[in-house]
């Protein structure tokens, strides 16, 4: 199966937030290949990175669920690279 890369973006802006940011991505941590948060105290925000690599469908669901999340902004972004790799 075709597996690609992407890197999600995700701005938490109130920290009532963050559970289910968390429960989300721990349905998908067989597919997450590194996560980086970075509280932000001076704007009261936090910042989380999340490297991926899966089939398209996967990372869609994935970031379609994170963003439905009420204070949280996330955006994702595509590598060009694809793998036919079996997963």
């Amino acid at each position: 199966m075709e597996t690609r890369i992407a890197l999600i973006g995700i701005v938490i802006e109130n920290k009532d937030s963050a559970k289910k940011i968390n429960d989300i991505l721990h349905e998908y941590g067989d597919h997450i290949v590194g996560r980086m948060g970075i509280p932000y105290p001076k704007r009261n925000i936090a910042v989380i990175s999340i490297v991926i690599d899966a089939p398209g469908d996967i990372i869609s669901a994935l970031s379609g669920k994170l963003g439905m999340i009420p204070h949280v902004n996330i955006k994702t972004v595509y590598s060009k690279v694809s793998s036919n790799a079996e997963k």
